[in-house]
C-alpha cells in the first residue's frame, strides 16, 4: 500500500486511515458531519495526492486528447481546465478526468487514483501520433483547499489575485514560498476553493503554511468520507459508483461533455445512442421518509417491479435527509416521479429531484 507525502501528518493528527485505491488515506478526523460542515461554511483541506497526473507534450498532443476524450479540448486556452471522460469501445467509460492546458502543445491530464494504470495503458494504446507522455503521478502531491473562506484565507500565501481565478481556470504561480505551483479553481465539493499541485518534497511545508494562514478562518483537515458526502450533495459522479465501464456518458447525464463536433473513441455508436434515445438514465432522488439509500440497493416502482439500482447514497449532512443517485428506466426518470428504494425488504418512498441537492 502506498503512502502520500503527508500520510505521517494524518496519522499524527489521529485520522482514521483506510486503504483507498492502493493508498493509505485519511477517511475521517473528527467525524464526517463536522468535517462536511467545515467545508460548507468555512475552509477545509483534503490530501488527494493519490490522484494521477499525466503530462502530454508535442505538436500532436491535442490530436491525441481529441481522439481519446469525449469533450472538445480544442476550445481550451492556456490557463483553462476542462472536465471530460475517456469513452471505451463498448459504450462505457474508461474514466472521467480533468484536462489542463499548461502551454501550447502541453497538457496535464488528472485522472482517478484507482484508474492510473488502466488510463495510462488506454491512452498509450491510442498514441500512434508520437506524443510524449510522462506519468507524474508519483512525483506530485495535491491539496484540495475547499470552502467559501478559501480565497480570503489563502490570499496571503501568493502574489496573484486568487479571487480573479474563475471556476475551471488556473494559474502557475508562487504559493506558500514555492514557485511553479498549480493553483486551480477546481474541486469536487461545490463550495468553492482551489486545488494545489506541488512537488512531493514541498508538500509538508505547504500543508503547514496553509494551516497557519487558515487558522483564524477555522481551517481543518478533511477526510475522504466527507469528500464523498460533499460531492454527492452536488450530484457529481464518482467513478466506480455512478459511472464505469458499462455506463454510457449519455445515460449518466454527461451529454454536455460529449461533443459530436469531432470524432473520438466510439463516437459513432454514442451518436446513434443519442439519436435513438437511452433506455435508462442516472437520476437524483430524495427519500420521503427517514432512511439511508446505499450503493446497489434496488429501485422499484409502485407495483414492486425492479426499475433500477442505487449507485450512490447517503444521509445528507446539510439537509438531514437521505439522498442518492441511481439508474432507472426512462419512464421513471422525470423530475417528481415517485420511486421506491428497497431497504431490507421494505420499499421506502423516494422522489426524483433536480440537481444539485444542496443549494447555497
Amino acid at each position: 500500500m502506498k503512502n502520500t507525502a503527508l500520510t505521517h501528518i494524518h496519522e499524527g493528527l489521529g485520522a482514521k486511515m483506510l486503504p483507498f485505491a492502493g493508498y493509505n488515506m485519511p477517511i475521517t478526523y473528527e467525524g464526517v458531519n463536522a468535517e462536511h460542515e467545515t467545508v460548507r461554511n468555512a475552509v477545509g483541506v483534503f490530501d488527494v495526492s493519490h490522484m494521477g497526473e499525466f503530462l502530454l507534450t508535442g505538436p500532436n498532443a491535442l490530436a491525441l486528447i481529441q481522439k481519446v476524450t469525449s469533450n472538445d479540448a480544442s476550445t481550451l486556452t492556456i490557463g483553462r481546465a476542462q472536465y471530460s471522460c475517456l469513452p471505451n469501445n463498448e459504450g462505457g467509460i474508461v474514466d472521467d478526468l480533468i484536462i489542463y492546458k499548461m502551454k501550447e502543445e502541453e497538457y496535464l491530464l488528472v485522472v482517478n487514483a484507482s484508474n492510473i494504470e488502466k488510463d495510462w495503458n488506454w491512452i498509450s494504446s491510442h498514441n500512434d501520433l508520437g506524443v510524449e507522455m510522462k506519468n507524474l503521478s508519483d512525483e506530485y502531491s495535491l491539496l484540495a483547499i475547499q470552502g467559501p473562506k478559501a480565497v480570503e484565507a489563502m490570499q496571503p500565501l501568493t502574489s496573484i489575485d486568487l479571487s480573479a481565478i474563475t471556476y475551471y481556470h488556473f494559474e502557475v504561480a508562487d504559493f506558500a514560498g514555492f514557485n511553479d505551483v498549480i493553483i486551480s479553481a477546481t474541486g469536487y465539493t461545490g463550495s468553492g476553493g482551489f486545488e494545489i499541485y506541488c512537488k512531493n518534497a514541498d508538500a509538508e511545508a505547504i500543508w503547514n503554511k496553509v494551516f497557519e494562514a487558515g487558522a483564524s478562518f477555522g481551517i481543518k483537515p478533511i477526510g475522504l468520507a466527507a469528500r464523498d458526502t460533499l460531492r454527492l450533495e452536488m450530484g457529481f459522479c464518482l467513478y466506480g459508483n455512478d459511472i464505469n465501464d458499462t455506463t454510457s456518458p449519455l445515460e449518466a447525464g454527461l451529454g454536455w461533455i460529449t461533443k459530436f463536433t469531432k470524432e473520438f473513441t466510439n463516437s459513432e455508436a454514442l451518436k446513434k445512442q443519442k439519436e435513438a434515445g437511452v433506455t435508462r438514465k442516472l437520476v437524483a432522488f430524495e427519500m420521503q421518509e427517514r432512511a439511508v439509500p446505499r450503493h446497489d440497493y434496488e429501485i422499484v416502482d409502485g407495483s414492486g417491479a425492479v426499475i433500477g439500482i442505487v449507485t450512490s447514497g447517503t444521509m445528507s449532512p446539510s439537509m438531514n435527509k437521505g439522498i442518492g443517485l441511481g439508474y432507472v428506466t426512462v419512464a421513471n426518470s422525470s423530475v417528481d416521479s415517485d420511486i421506491f428504494i428497497r431497504i431490507r425488504k421494505n420499499d421506502v418512498p423516494a422522489k426524483v429531484v433536480k440537481l444539485p441537492f444542496y443549494k447555497k
